[in-house]
């Protein structure tokens, strides 16, 4: 990296002394991004999968809050920092065991750990099948550097499981699963193979217990057995990949930073070696800078192109979206017109939150690949226009509850439902047999009680039945209703987003050219004129520049088709 930063300081060094303030700025952001070693790991799996009990035993200490059922409720993002701290923005708080999303959106806690010293970020996620859960985590692996999906060992990975792995993919390539709890579970190998069988992706066996006994006892071996090592290697790989990326990163620019510096020595140099041949340059670059004003004045065309696009996709979006719920309550409903929700609620609704969340984040995919889309939609208008990077959207700041149904009757109300009914029954038929001479309570007025009162029983029965059923399924459409009108907003916000961030990049792109070429027909017409006692001095000035020139775009190029090496 020594050298790649030196060939860098050297190329904002030329793109100063040429005036160009835009490409020093694009080239100090990514030199930026090269000095800056963090690199961000995702961690995210089910609720109660030992997410934070991981986290604590990577680190070999109790940083983030353990327990039965959901502890982490907010994303915290753990880095390095020479003194421990705890933080939500600029305040600093004490614990982060009580804090929920209504009071933060993310915390911060930085602590002097060797391994997040040497540039790793975790990032502990709540845990997913609440709806929106699965959004808030994908957008947050959207901008990492990787992500590791906590299962344990329990159980082969379920069908939620799957949907997200496979959703996650399309945002990184670096994924690992981490078989937790292995020590919990003797038959955890063959959860393993089952697991391996369903997926390709990579998979760690652990155990955050046996870890945290070899940090404590300096046992190599139990520190082998626990998996850890193998973590290790991946994260390392991690670290490798993120150099490479920013590696090729800085080479891009170095490369088109070069292109535009070569215009200009280029021209120049042409117009001063060749003064006959220089009108015909000066030619050239004046068609040029017609077509790059032109295009720079009549943006309408490609922002016409954008806003026309931006406006299908936020239709087409949300169109998706509520197509799936749709679909959804479709399901429901089919579902509860053949069962009794009332016995079964808490599995539709542990159903209807899991389904919904990930047809949540089936809808940012669907989101994502129509911005790429449109991205190169707009690269159309110029010529080899690189690709816009998407925005982070922020996560679901609400997350809607489904509604509780009304409880069944107990033993005690459906017996006096019967004898309502019976009574009736038993007085009616009594009052006709009185006339027979029988007493009012005869078997005949009793068994008239009887089936009266079974009849009044199960018509009530399906009565309720009717009444839960129907309650249900205003309760999963509000449900619905409340799930598609925040995911609505946010989606809208995250369009909007994307469209301001390719309007000014290709605005920036449009800018760029126009001054590069308008530069360089500057400096083909000075030339012109340039007196044939200085033209000796200058060839040889701007022939040094071009040859440093020269080299920033073969070593540029260099660093494109070739692969780096890896740090072992």
């Amino acid at each position: 990296m020594d050298t790649l930063l030196a060939v860098l300081d050297d190329t904002i060094a030329a793109a100063t002394a040429a005036g160009r303030a835009d490409l020093v700025a694009r080239l100090t952001q990514a030199g930026d991004r090269v000095r800056d070693p963090r690199r961000r790991i995702v961690v995210a799996g089910q609720v109660g999968q030992g997410k934070s009990s991981f986290i604590n035993a990577l680190l070999n200490v109790d940083l983030c809050p353990v327990g039965d059922g959901a502890t982490t409720t907010v994303p915290i993002e753990l880095a390095y920092a020479p003194t421990a701290f705890t933080a939500i923005g600029e305040r600093e708080i004490k614990s982060i065991a009580t804090i929920t999303r209504d009071q933060a959106t993310r915390i911060d806690l930085g602590y002097p750990s060797d391994l997040l010293k040497d540039g790793i970020v975790l990032i502990d996620t709540p845990g997913l099948g609440a709806a929106g859960s699965t959004v808030g985590a994908l957008e947050l692996v959207s901008t990492a550097d990787a992500i590791l999906f906590v299962t344990d060992a329990s159980t082969e990975l379920t069908a939620p499981e799957l949907a997200f792995l496979r959703q996650a993919s399309e945002f990184t390539s670096s994924t690992a699963i981490l078989l937790t709890k292995t020590d919990l579970y003797p038959h955890w190998r063959q959860v393993e193979a089952a697991n391996r069988t369903r997926t390709q992706t990579t998979l760690i066996p652990i155990s955050a217990h046996l870890r945290k006994h070899a940090m404590r006892f300096q046992d190599p071996q139990l520190g082998a057995e626990s998996g850890f090592p193998q973590l290790f290697d991946f994260l390392r790989e991690v670290i490798n990949q993120g150099d490479r990326a920013a590696r090729s990163a800085v080479a891009r620019e170095l490369h088109s930073a070069a292109e535009h510096l070569a215009l200009k020595v280029g021209s120049e140099l042409v117009a001063l070696r060749d003064p006959k041949s220089a009108d015909a340059a000066v030619n050239e670059l004046h068609l040029a800078k017609s077509t790059a004003q032109d295009l720079q004045r009549r943006t309408a065309t490609w922002q016409q192109t954008l806003a026309d696009g931006i406006t299908d996709l936020i239709g087409d979006v949300d169109h998706d979206l509520r197509e799936r719920l749709r679909t959804i309550a479709r399901e429901g409903d089919e579902w509860i017109d053949t069962h009794d929700p009332g016995r079964h609620w808490p599995a539709v609704t542990e159903w209807l939150s899991s389904t919904v969340d990930s047809a949540l984040g089936d809808n940012l995919l669907y989101a994502h690949t129509r911005a790429d889309l449109l991205a190169d939609q707009i690269a159309e208008h110029f010529q080899a226009m690189s690709t816009v990077e998407l925005p982070a959207a922020d996560a679901l700041n609400k997350q809607p509850t489904i509604a509780d149904l009304e409880p069944d009757i107990g033993l005690v109300s459906k017996m006096l439902v019967g004898m309502r009914g019976s009574y009736g029954g038993v007085l009616m038929v009594g009052l006709a047999t009185t006339f027979a001479g029988l007493a009012m309570l005869n078997p005949i007025s009793l068994g008239a009680g009887l089936l009266v009162g079974g009849k009044a029983y199960r018509d009530d029965k399906q009565a309720r039945l009717a009444r839960r059923r129907a309650e249900a399924k205003q309760a999963i459409r509000r449900f619905l209703d409340d799930v598609a009108f925040q995911a609505a907003k946010d989606g809208k916000d995250r369009m909007h987003r994307i469209h301001r961030t390719l309007r000014d990049h290709y605005a920036g792109v449009a800018e760029r050219t126009f001054r590069s070429i308008e530069d360089s027909l500057r400096a083909a017409s000075d030339a012109a004129t340039t007196r044939t006692t200085h033209r000796t001095a200058r060839i040889a000035a701007l022939e040094s520049q071009l040859a440093a020139v020269a080299e920033l775009r073969t070593y540029a190029t260099a660093h494109l088709e070739a692969p780096s090496e890896v740090r072992v």
